[in-house]
């Protein structure tokens, strides 16, 4: 399909575009190939899926709403955009659930088929926004899709209702004429995802060319429009990937760089699941999935898997974190290393499955018994979930130690470029095992705790090795030999050295975005409010006010130069979506005045928002 239409394309910077509709309307679908083709046409993206939290809610209702939105630009971009400039809605409830997002002069795109009065009804409209005013702000675009899907699919011989369920595509089609999208990657997936339904994909495919020929034809859109590909970005290889897949990937990595077996025990828990999903499909890497019975089941099978030699993994999201405490102590104790990887989502108990949040840093810092510390580290993005990831399985190798690893929603379901690395680019990960008893009393035995002088790591021995016999558990340790101890000074020694390991892993340290060196006040992030708070940052910063930024991956430890950073600021400004937990941690711990910005909606934070905040707090500082 090629366009012959004139005039020619409006050119655009960006654009953000958000699809919606019943959570059995194929949003996230058609969003994902949306932004498939985006990538393959070379632009910058990130995207921000937002599913319902009822595995089912009622047809039409504005609780069982799924959406996805997606922005792109020929210049390097940090989120997936505050508002959306055009919005798919494929009924009322999408309308109304999203309505308020789309500024005035947007463009709203309606399947004007499912704007019936049980419908508008469902989704509690007394009149028909399509006719009563309310949408006169806006440029809408009302299309029958149901009909014009029908009729596209007339000839094929489906059934009304599976003939139906191609009117997503329609939009895809549409969307994709507008905006000049690629359409040939989309058709090779319809072909692949339905080979065992010919007719399916044959009908999807018939329904994606009947929305990008009705764009052709109707007179309705005046024009149609163009980002360029991103020319900012390294050269190089990419692919879309979200932050799930992408720490998939790192695990897979992992074993391959440390010549270790992977053995992944992991309890299916939203958001969670699909890194459990993408690993099992790498099996001949060296890699074994297994789907526990529960969570306590889950990380045993991974600490199990550890003392046997294995870089063991578990994944889980807040509660299943909370269940895994008992366990994670286990590991702190007997020293093995461990990667545990927390996708956070909204709380307590069992709050917003599909929603995000950072509230989880207080207990992968503390929620254990007994002084118990545990490396944390947070990526900053989709793509950072690789990096990251790799990085904390270095620090448990190295350190013997289980490594926490905070994601949360918005990363593990949005989706940016990554430039794919070179296998030989990845750090070397391998360890060596003992192999020899080590008593320095000369005694023959093996000392299961005579620790490396630098990193206070002690030997991993595998179970069976000739005269390397030893006891392992939960009880204190006898500094040195293993054995059980429940001496007085022994215990506050184990506990010091636990303690003195952690502190003493080697990070690179914090690095200050501050171009003009003329800043007061630093804003600090962690996690993935790394977009937001960049994009917000360059906006106070065109408007010619300085300001620096700061964004942490390692939370524990801290960097060592972080507090002397911190002492440079006047104010500094920690925005997070939690009440205040790392702007009081830095408070208690550097005597900091911090500006706290909290935000527990179970929504990411936007650029517009924050920017008004950073810029009130250097207003007031210039008072």
């Amino acid at each position: 399909m090629t366009d012959t239409r004139t005039p020619p394309p409006r050119r655009l910077d960006r654009v953000v575009i958000r699809f919606a509709g019943d959570s059995g309307d194929g949003m996230q679908l058609t969003g994902d190939r949306f932004t498939s083709a985006t990538a393959a046409f070379g632009n910058d993206l990130a995207t921000m899926p937002s599913f319902p939290a009822e595995i089912r809610a009622p047809q039409g209702t504005v609780p069982g709403v799924s959406s996805f939105q997606l922005h792109f630009a020929d210049y390097d971009i940090l989120t997936a955009g505050d508002r959306p400039d055009v919005l798919v809605a494929m009924n009322p409830a999408a309308l109304k659930a999203n309505l308020p997002d789309v500024p005035p002069g947007g463009t709203v795109i309606v399947n004007s088929d499912e704007f019936t009065a049980r419908n508008l009804n469902r989704a509690g409209y007394r009149t028909d926004p399509l006719a009563d005013g309310t949408l006169d702000s806006l440029q809408v675009h009302r299309v029958a899709m149901t009909t014009l899907t029908l009729g596209a699919l007339e000839a094929t011989g489906l059934g009304k209702k599976d003939a139906e369920r191609a009117k997503n595509m329609f939009a895809l089609g549409l969307l994709s004429w507008m905006y000049h999208r690629p359409t040939q990657g989309t058709e090779r997936f319809l072909r692949e995802k339905f080979a065992r339904r010919p007719d399916i994909a044959q009908a999807n495919i018939l329904a994606f060319r009947a929305g990008w020929n009705y764009g052709e034809t109707t007179e309705a859109f005046a024009a149609t429009f163009e980002v360029a590909p991103a020319t900012a970005l390294p050269p190089g290889e990419y692919r879309q990937i979200s932050g799930n897949t992408a720490l998939a990937y790192a695990i897979v990595a992992a074993g391959v760089r440390s010549g270790l077996p992977v053995v992944l025990g992991s309890y299916p828990i939203t958001p969670a699941s699909d890194i459990l999903h993408e690993v099992s499909r790498h099996k001949n890497l060296g890699v074994t999935t297994v789907q526990a019975e529960d969570e306590i089941a889950a990380i045993g099978i991974a600490l199990g898997a550890a003392y046997g030699g294995a870089l063991g993994v578990t994944t889980t999201s807040g509660p299943g974190l909370a269940l895994k405490s008992e366990t994670i102590g286990l590991a702190v104790m007997t020293e093995l290393p461990l990667l545990i990887v927390d996708v956070q989502r909204g709380g307590p108990s069992t709050g917003l499955p599909t929603k995000t949040e950072q509230a989880d840093l207080l207990q992968a810092l503390h929620g254990r018994n007994g002084e118990c510390p545990v490396p944390v580290l947070a990526p900053a993005t989709p793509a950072d979930c690789f990096d990251t990831a790799l990085d904390a399985v270095r620090i448990a190798l190295t350190y013997r130690t289980p490594v926490l690893l905070l994601s949360d929603g918005q990363i593990a379901n949005g989706s940016e470029p990554w430039l794919v690395p070179q296998a030989t680019e990845l750090p070397d990960l391998h360890v060596q095992f003992a192999t020899e008893p080590n008593a320095p009393d000369g005694s023959g035995a093996f000392w299961p705790y005579l620790r490396d002088p630098d990193t206070l790591a002690r030997p991993w021995a595998v179970p069976g090795t000739p005269g390397l016999e030893h006891r392992i558990g939960g009880l204190e340790k006898a500094d040195g030999t293993g054995d059980i101890s429940y001496d007085p000074d022994n215990h506050d020694r184990m506990v010091r050295l636990r303690q003195a390991r952690i502190d003493g892993i080697t990070m690179p340290d914090a690095q200050v975005d501050d171009p003009s060196g003329t800043a007061d006040v630093l804003v600090v992030g962690w996690g993935s409010s790394y977009g937001p708070v960049g994009a917000a940052v360059r906006r106070v910063r065109r408007t010619g006010r300085a300001l620096a930024h700061l964004h942490l991956r390692h939370l524990n430890p801290l960097p060592r130069n972080l507090g002397g950073i911190l002492a440079r600021y006047e104010r500094v400004v920690v925005p997070e979506m939690n009440l205040g937990q790392l702007a009081g941690l830095l408070r208690a711990k550097y005597l900091t005045d911090t500006v706290s910005h909290t935000k527990v909606a179970g929504l990411p934070f936007t650029a517009e928002e924050l920017q008004s905040v950073f810029t009130d707090v250097i207003e007031g500082v210039r008072t």
